[in-house]
């Protein structure tokens, strides 16, 4: 007998995933800035990005739901095959919000690349000779 499931199909999975995008974008962070002479107290709030481990964390907080997702989105055992598609559906929305928040400067530009793997690499090649030195002989 198998293990049993706790997300028990596909579209459960989505709408935990639904509930927790909409969860992370309602509760934004906020910014706490001191301003003007009097040093006003200003609070900004900052849109949360939506990550795969806030995901993993927001289902783990729910009675009765695993800890850790990664059964799934790795289809271990070829157990999971019903749910390849919206764990392929759930890492690309997480994605894009990442990369266009980061386009657009409401995230963190760099750490953006470096959790997508978009990190601009260029190769730098000296190409300068070796400089030549005459070797003077003894007569």
């Amino acid at each position: 007998m198998g293990k049993r499931k706790y997300i028990e199909s596909a579209e459960k999975m989505w709408e935990l995933f639904d509930a927790y995008r909409k969860e992370v974008k309602e509760n934004p962070r906020f910014v706490y800035d001191y301003v003007g002479r009097d040093g006003n107290q200003v609070t900004k709030p900052l849109e949360r990005p939506l990550t795969m481990e806030g995901f993993e964390m927001y289902v783990a907080d729910i009675d009765g739901m695993p800890n850790d997702l990664s059964y799934y989105f790795a289809n271990t055992d070829d157990r999971y095959t019903e749910y390849s598609a919206v764990c392929t559906r759930i890492r690309k929305a997480i994605r894009q919000d990442q990369i266009e928040g980061g386009m657009v400067g409401q995230y963190n530009p760099s750490i953006t690349q470096r959790l997508n793997g978009l990190a601009d690499k260029q190769e730098i090649k000296d190409h300068r000779e070796p400089p030549v030195f005459e070797v003077k002989r003894k007569p």
